[in-house]
């Protein structure tokens, strides 16, 4: 019997440790991006471009939560981990799929308004026999990796403030980092890394300026006063905390020392509103390099400086040796939401090259010297303009992570094509624990036209999944699919790109993008895949559930797991039928007296994020519950329904803004919601 296999049998955790990550082979998917560079490359080639025709599912589980699935699974010493939506964590033997454990933080139902991208998360970490999470409502807990029991927990937010945590933490020398989400509710973002053995805060790096002008004895002290509180000005940040969240992308460089931080939009988005349209506002859209023992701050790069549109730098950031004008170069890699794709030096953050990876028309280009952008004249929406730009809120690249072969030389980016759509209010008011994008959207009331004008030609979107060459900075192949919203991606040592679009995932071979074998999932997949191998058989596991900021032009099913190896024969039975809600009879609804104009108001604010469009969410047109104001007022005022995340409103509107409400309601009802339905920018968290 191996070491290996007596490991197994008789339950004996090894424990994940940095050398282990560094040594590992392929066999075993021990931290979010495989490796510590956040490649997604895998050495394993048992399947490749001519045997991958016969892949097919060996086991699948599915979940009981019916809201999008984010997770990267996690195999080690035959154990396979995976969260699901509402922070669930679930244990399984990664050769049969015997569901091993199961546990469930018990996130608060009215903590999902404050994630209205989802109640989304993108899975966990390990560490000498320890699995680390991140849950909704802000806290980190250790679980026992072999029974699942708590070890510890720590809150890692003010639970009075609207942060969440949808991210996956990373452990690095001891160290379990945790950002957090927020920026459009008014949160203050920041970084934090925790002792992984007892859970004590080791440090803590604030990414925007204390709003009172003092030291929070942090980490993030010494460069907060010496180069960033000054470029922010007086503003609507001051009430907000300025937004800045580290909601995704932590990577850590074993090489240089460095852990590379992601950090988010402002809030308000509108600069003119945050800061008076002054200064760069550091760290907002940047990528940070710190000190992983210490947090102590070594350089950054803000792709975005006076950051006005959601364009994050929270993206999926990798690590890479490239050979650039023939020297061997260490860099950093990105493909943000603002569109174009940046290669930085990772010892200094110097740029090396930023190429537009998408069709993009806010800025005309990248300016090497100064390695900011050369913007379009229209694009700050200011003196009452309008800005229908390439890209929108939802970015060229989401949170799905790209992938890289070292083979090809190329990365794998699951991009999107969309116009965003901006224009300044003609008043803003900070509310609190509210969305305050300082943008004007559209609103439609029965006695109101249209305030913000979107052409249904400016509305057509789609996806793409583009191999870019980060040297010639050029697409070498590309595949379009008609919806938008796609999955992560994985690439391999058997020559193969795999990807889910369109409700089909699918093996493209990674030098050409010709499409080798498809499945179809049966509904959206939007997590990445990872693959590991057991029993001497190569494996690919992928999660499977729409849902996320951008994926919700379908109705809720079950999220499921899908393990995928050669030969495999299991048939998982397809998915039941959605149901629609029928239109209401609206002989039965009792009159109201309120004002639907400012109701539409109300929504728009409120309500059109999760209920304005696509049918992931109740149409409340159609609910029974507009019909009669007190059982509405129940589950609007009350929070009656607040365990499956609707809750109470109590704190925004009184009961005359919820009867406004329903007399906004009822007037849809009565003429269809066509295109008339309020709608924002749409953000990921």
């Amino acid at each position: 019997m191996t070491l290996a296999a007596a490991l197994l049998l008789f339950g004996c955790d090894r424990g994940v440790d940095a050398r282990r990550i560094a040594a590992a082979d392929g066999a075993e998917w021990l931290t979010y991006g495989r490796t510590y560079d956040e490649q997604r490359f895998s050495p394993l080639k048992q399947i490749d471009r001519r045997t991958v025709a016969g892949l097919g599912v060996a086991w699948w589980a599915e979940f009981d939560t019916d809201r999008g699935q984010e997770a990267t699974p996690l195999v080690a010493d035959g154990v396979l981990y995976v969260t699901t939506a509402w922070s669930k964590v679930h244990a399984f033997d990664a050769a049969g799929g015997k569901r091993l454990w199961s546990y469930d933080p018990k996130v608060p139902g009215e903590a999902g308004f404050n994630a209205r991208c989802d109640v989304v998360n993108r899975g966990v970490a390990l560490w000498k026999g320890r699995l680390y999470l991140g849950t909704l409502d802000g806290r980190l807990i250790a679980l026992d990796a072999k029974t699942g029991r708590p070890a510890w927990s720590v809150q890692t937010t003010d639970r009075a403030k609207p942060y969440t945590i949808t991210g996956a933490p990373r452990v690095m020398k001891g160290k379990v980092l945790i950002g957090n989400g927020g920026a459009e509710y008014g949160v203050r973002g920041y970084v934090s890394a925790y002792d992984a053995q007892s859970g004590k805060l080791a440090w803590r790096f604030y990414t925007t300026p204390n709003p009172q002008g003092v030291a929070d004895g942090a980490a993030s002290d010494p460069i907060l006063r010496e180069r960033v509180q000054a470029t922010w000005s007086d503003g609507a940040w001051k009430q907000s905390g300025g937004g800045g969240t580290v909601w995704d992308a932590i990577t850590y460089d074993p090489k240089l020392d460095l852990v590379f931080v992601g950090v988010g939009n402002g809030n308000p988005w509108n600069h003119k509103i945050r800061s008076g349209g002054k200064g760069d506002n550091l760290f907002l859209s940047s990528i940070l390099a710190l000190r992983p023992d210490t947090g102590a701050y070594v350089w950054h790069y803000q792709t975005t400086p006076g950051e006005s549109w959601d364009y994050t730098a929270t993206q999926h950031i990798m690590v890479a040796d490239l050979t650039i004008g023939g020297a061997t170069r260490r860099v950093v890699m990105q493909a943000p939401k603002n569109g174009f794709f940046y290669v930085l030096d990772a010892a200094t953050g110097k740029l090396v090259s930023a190429e537009k990876y998408v069709p993009v028309d806010w800025a005309q280009r990248i300016d090497p010297a100064t390695g900011r952008p050369v913007e379009a004249p229209f694009a700050r929406y200011q003196k009452g303009g309008v800005s229908t730009q390439l890209v929108g809120a939802l970015g060229g690249h989401n949170w799905q992570p790209m992938a890289f072969s070292p083979k090809t030389g190329l990365v794998y980016i699951p991009a999107q094509h969309g116009r965003g759509y901006y224009a300044d209010p003609q008043s803003f008011t900070f509310l609190p624990g509210a969305w305050n994008t300082g943008v004007l959207r559209r609103f439609d009331g029965p006695n109101t036209a249209p305030s913000l004008v979107r052409p249904a030609a400016l509305l057509l979107a789609k996806g793409e999944l583009i191999a870019w060459d980060p040297v010639a900075q050029r697409k070498r192949w590309s595949v379009a699919f008609p919806d938008q919203w796609t999955s992560g991606v994985l690439a391999t040592d058997g020559g193969l790109v795999f990807h889910a679009a369109d409700k089909r995932f699918a093996a493209y071979d990674a030098a050409s993008g010709r499409p080798l074998w498809t499945y179809p999932t049966g509904v959206q997949a939007i997590a990445p895949a990872s693959t590991y191998a057991i029993g001497g058989k190569q494996h690919v596991a992928l999660m499977v559930g729409a849902g996320g900021a951008g994926g919700r032009n379908e109705a809720r099913q079950k999220g499921r797991l899908l393990v995928f190896k050669l030969g495999g024969q299991v048939k998982p039975p397809a998915y039941p039928a959605a149901v629609t809600q029928p239109p209401l009879d609206l002989t039965q609804a009792a009159p109201s007296s309120g004002d639907g104009d400012r109701g539409g108001r109300l929504f728009a604010t409120y309500c059109s994020a999760c209920h304005g469009a696509g049918p992931y969410f109740p149409d409340l047109s159609r609910s029974p519950a507009i019909l009669e104001p007190q059982g509405f007022q129940t589950i609007v005022l009350d929070g009656a329904l607040k365990a499956g995340g609707m809750a109470g409103f109590r704190r925004f509107f009184d009961a005359a803004g919820a009867e406004d409400l329903r007399a906004y309601l009822l007037w849809q009802a009565k003429t269809g919601p066509g295109p008339a339905a309020p709608t924002a920018p749409t953000h990921a968290q």
